[in-house]
């Protein structure tokens, strides 16, 4: 494909007159980018995209299989997480030949939960399939995040056992810097360094993470039911897992099955963000040794005074208090900073986290 092609597939039909016509191939990526992006209501104002060659009857896995041929995969993935987000065509994860076509990604896993209630069983057990497989891959990722923090080396203190898996070699040039030798250039070692290693020691402690099962936190749901069941196999760590919109469901049964988990989440509704704040606090036994992880948007729709009184009474008795406006890989969260400053007032930690972030944050404090 030429560069003035690219320019027409960017710009659209008006900027045919300057780049000239498109060849067969680039007219059909044409055709496929106008029958999504083609939706906008604003296009016409703007003079940007209009009058693309594709038939308005094409039907959703006709489209899937044109941009599979068509485009690179991370133009696949774009295209697919603009139709599912931005467009709102539904079809792409209720319709069963188009669950059969398309290829499992986050958007899409995110699409499913949105739309899972519209599904009928047959349709839900292929929408399964999209589910299981991102879930996987984040269970490889983050699993190895988070071991990452409860293990290795806490501390590296000088050692009397001459291990060569104890070396320092940095310490050991230091200590040696007035041994060098010009001539020879080279430091003649006559004090190696070596260290001792200790392993983190986890004492018995609870991480209560409370999450906001509101649309706008989709992505939260998901990371959180992932990073719960990562924390569950470490020793020394009792984590629970609770849901919550003006409701609070205790999902922590099933935290060991992710998949089954975020099957059984009811996105949307309004939320009460104290009434699940006090849930948590009803789990907690040891107070100086739990750690209460409130994933939410913030916008309270229950008693915000209640709120804040609870959250103030848990870090006054010596609990940690994370307030969370986003809970994934990218923790950029749009969220209520008045409340939330409330929160941090009464000595809450409030911000976005990454769940190696979190998991970070608790092995810092089991450390």
């Amino acid at each position: 494909m030429t560069d003035m092609e690219r320019w027409r597939l960017i710009l659209g039909q008006p900027a045919a007159r300057c780049t000239g016509q498109l060849g067969e191939a680039a007219a059909r990526r044409d055709a496929a980018l106008e029958w999504l992006y083609g939706r906008d209501g604003d296009l016409a104002d703007r003079d940007v995209r209009r009058g693309g060659t594709g038939d308005s009857e094409v039907q959703t896995v006709d489209w899937l299989d044109d941009i599979h041929q068509l485009f690179p995969r991370e133009t696949i993935e774009r295209l697919e997480r603009d139709a599912v987000e931005r467009y709102e065509i539904v079809d792409v994860v209720t319709d069963p030949a188009v669950l059969e076509r398309i290829e499992p990604n986050p958007a899409l896993l995110r699409a499913v939960l949105r739309t899972k209630h519209l599904m009928n069983p047959a349709v839900l057990a292929m929408a399964r399939r999209i589910v299981e497989a991102v879930v996987r891959q984040l269970m490889e990722k983050l699993a190895t995040e988070i071991r990452q923090s409860f293990t290795g080396t806490r501390s590296r203190r000088p050692s009397n056992h001459k291990n060569s898996r104890n070396f320092d070699f940095k310490a050991t040039i230091r200590a040696n810097l007035a041994h060098y030798q010009p001539d020879q250039r080279r430091i003649a070692i006559e004090k190696p360094k070596f260290v001792s290693r200790t392993r983190r020691h986890v004492e018995q402690w609870q991480v209560i993470l409370l999450v906001d099962q509101s649309g706008s936190m989709v992505s939260s749901v998901i990371h959180s039911a992932v990073t719960a069941a990562c924390l569950w196999s470490l020793p020394g760590l009792r984590t629970h897992l609770v849901a919550f919109d003006t409701n609070v469901v205790d999902l922590t049964s099933d935290v060991t099955d992710p998949v089954e988990l975020l099957m059984k989440v009811q996105l949307g509704g309004g939320t009460d963000i104290a009434r699940a704040v006090a849930y948590g606090a009803s789990l907690i036994d040891n107070p100086r040794r739990a750690i209460v992880a409130v994933i939410t948007d913030f916008y309270e729709g229950g008693d915000d005074h209640d709120l804040v009184r609870t959250v103030r009474k848990l870090v006054e008795q010596g609990t940690h208090v994370l307030g969370l406006g986003a809970l994934d890989d990218e923790a950029a969260p749009s969220y209520d900073r008045v409340l939330a400053q409330r929160l941090a007032n009464v000595g809450a930690h409030v911000g976005a986290m990454t769940p190696g972030q979190l998991a970070e944050f608790v092995a810092e404090k089991l450390s």
